[in-house]
């Protein structure tokens, strides 16, 4: 599985796409358990991201500009749903 950081926060990505016309974009899926919710809730309420894609040498920062779910009760223990999550590119660099 490759690595994606947001905001300094490893996460292990389940599936992984990436365009970059017209503007750098991400698309990726994350399994999320009953256990992790809460934390990557947290996380993805930040409006915007520092990317960080090692493996293909990548760093941008970027918005969520497309999110959907496999599961919405993720409130039962063992449950796992998957996320499937775009980011997008905005202006300035990953350093700003």
């Amino acid at each position: 599985m490759k690595t994606l950081r947001l905001n300094d926060v490893t996460l292990e990505m389940a599936s992984y796409q990436e365009e970059s016309e017209p503007k750098r974009k991400i698309a990726f899926t994350l399994h999320v358990t009953s256990e992790t919710y809460q934390d990557i809730a947290v996380l993805l309420y930040e409006k915007t991201f520092k990317v960080e894609v090692p493996d293909e040498n990548l760093a941008f920062r970027g918005e969520i500009t497309n999110y959907s779910t496999s599961l919405t009760n993720l409130y039962e223990a063992g449950a796992v749903s998957e996320f499937h999550i775009e980011i997008t590119e905005t202006d300035g660099s990953a350093d700003s």
